[in-house]
């Protein structure tokens, strides 16, 4: 069976629509343009696919209601920006859907909301709920509050990783490019579109940062979101977002822009939510034998098996595995603070107590607690 065949058998999408598909050549919102997708969408959702929207644009809308020209750049600034134009950005929406009797919900997420066990559990029962009410949530970063410490970097990241929370089957993400080519185009007269390659194929890092226009317009981040997509067993879609009814062509299987699909098995819940943590609090440098059990084994993570700590954590934080080239092996949740781990690294098991004064696990993270990088 064809990879688009399993397109067309999907049921469950979250679309991105970024900035540069969003933006009127710098003159606030593409009115027009947004009309066209949010047709397309409502037409799928008519068809019973329950569909997520993440749109970029907010930043832009209100630079356009501000009277700004150009892009600030103090932070303060763009958050500002953003806090005036959410609201017409979603008023936009709102209007648009209201045509096909679609309801709509805004949902503005920071890494925070996704880094907590709780706020993800709380995130993804809401996102669920609004799904069997046949509501559209559209969603956005929280530019508002959201700091450089704990942004997520880009609405491609934030859209795999609502991929991840919702459990979706299929991303799209819309762009102004027509999908993801071997090498750039522009230096290039015979680069040609990549159709279809598995989203961990390594051949797809050369193709993403083939620098020019494709590095900047975030063909890179592009190929990162597939890849985090994947784990929940989510293949994704590149593809350029003026197609004329790209949506539900791509949806009937036909074969446009780029996909890059999930050759893996979904893995369970909480392993998505571990592998999403962006933000890590400290480091593990690993032995070779412990890097093999992890990989081969599938193990929990013994305090003799490491060699040195770095960072600062408490007990449950999410820590990076780190093998003695400085590849990341796995990350998971520490049972131990930074402190005490320091002073069981290299030991046994039976002399945790000894070096603590006290016992609460054997492992130093358990395997129900640990995913592979």
């Amino acid at each position: 069976m064809s990879k688009r065949k399993l397109v067309k058998q999907s049921r469950r999408w979250v679309i991105k629509i970024g900035s540069a598909l969003l933006t009127d050549n710098g003159r606030g919102l593409d009115q027009e343009a947004m009309a066209g997708w949010v047709e397309q969408i409502a037409a799928l959702s008519k068809k019973g696919y329950e569909v997520v929207l993440v749109s970029s644009g907010a930043v832009a809308a209100g630079m356009t209601k501000l009277g700004w020209k150009t892009r600030p750049k103090a932070i303060h600034e763009q958050q500002a920006a953003a806090a005036v134009g959410q609201a017409s950005l979603i008023q936009a929406y709102e209007q648009e859907f209201q045509k096909y009797a679609k309801k709509t919900a805004q949902v503005l997420l920071d890494h925070d909301d996704l880094s907590s066990r709780q706020r993800y559990l709380n995130a993804r029962s809401t996102l669920r709920t609004l799904i069997n009410m046949g509501v559209i949530p559209i969603i956005n970063e929280n530019d508002t509050v959201v700091t450089d410490e704990i942004r997520f970097g880009d609405n491609d990241t934030l859209a795999a990783l609502v991929a991840n929370l919702i459990e979706a089957d299929v991303l799209c993400i819309l762009t102004d490019q027509k999908g993801m080519y071997d090498c750039d185009p522009r230096k290039n007269a015979l680069a040609e579109i990549v159709f279809e390659k598995p989203a961990l194929s390594p051949d797809l890092d050369a193709m993403a940062s083939s620098g020019g226009a494709l590095g900047r317009g975030g063909m890179i981040s592009k190929v990162r979101a597939a890849r985090l997509a994947a784990r929940s067993g989510a293949s994704t879609i590149i593809v350029g977002g003026k197609v004329p009814d790209v949506i539900p062509r791509v949806a009937n299987g036909e074969i446009l822009g780029t996909l890059l699909f999930s050759d893996q098995q979904p893995i369970g819940a909480r392993k998505q939510w571990l592998a999403g943590h962006l933000q890590s609090r400290g480091t593990l440098v690993l032995d070779d034998g412990a890097v093999a059990v992890l990989r081969d084994k599938g193990k929990s993570l013994l305090p003799v098996g490491v060699n040195s700590v770095s960072g600062h954590f408490t007990r449950g934080e999410m820590v990076v595995c780190q093998d003695q080239q400085g590849k990341e092996i796995a990350r998971g949740l520490v049972n131990y603070s930074s402190d005490d781990a320091r002073k069981i690294v290299g030991q046994s098991t039976t002399r945790i107590e000894t070096l603590l004064g006290y016992k609460d696990f054997d492992e130093l993270i358990h395997r129900d607690n640990l995913v592979l990088s």
